[in-house]
């Protein structure tokens, strides 16, 4: 019996970087840290960009995608959420889609946390 460990709380519930670092994960995404950012790429093949929907929300990431090939009558789709542990730049996130896989950078932002002196009475 191999014992995996739980997923931490950033991530819990949720289809994302947990599986990442396991060996039961996906192997239709990867995510890494380099540089101050978080890159996402995703295999994607048979989308169009407009068939695409990106959506950041309070730390979230939502990716959801629908294909309808009309000639077969089938209908393909794919949707996952991916929370991130670090404050995201949000203004500066982008994503490109090229050749059936999409990338999105998540800058993370400077969280340097200021403080100020508490006087003593």
């Amino acid at each position: 019996m191999v014992l995996r460990p739980t997923a931490s709380t950033w991530n819990q519930g949720l289809d994302v970087p947990s599986r990442l670092f396991s060996e039961r994960g996906s192997s239709d995404y990867e995510l890494y840290e380099e540089d101050g950012e978080f890159v996402l790429t995703i295999d994607m093949p048979g989308f169009e960009t407009d068939e695409i929907d990106l959506a950041w929300d309070d730390g979230t990431l939502n990716v959801a995608a629908e294909h309808v090939d009309d000639d077969r009558g089938r209908k393909k789709t794919y949707h996952r959420r991916f929370r991130f542990p670090k404050t995201i730049a949000d203004e500066e996130v982008s994503a490109e889609y090229t050749n059936g896989v999409l990338e999105v950078r998540l800058p993370t932002a400077d969280t340097t946390v200021q403080g100020r002196e508490i006087p003593l009475e």
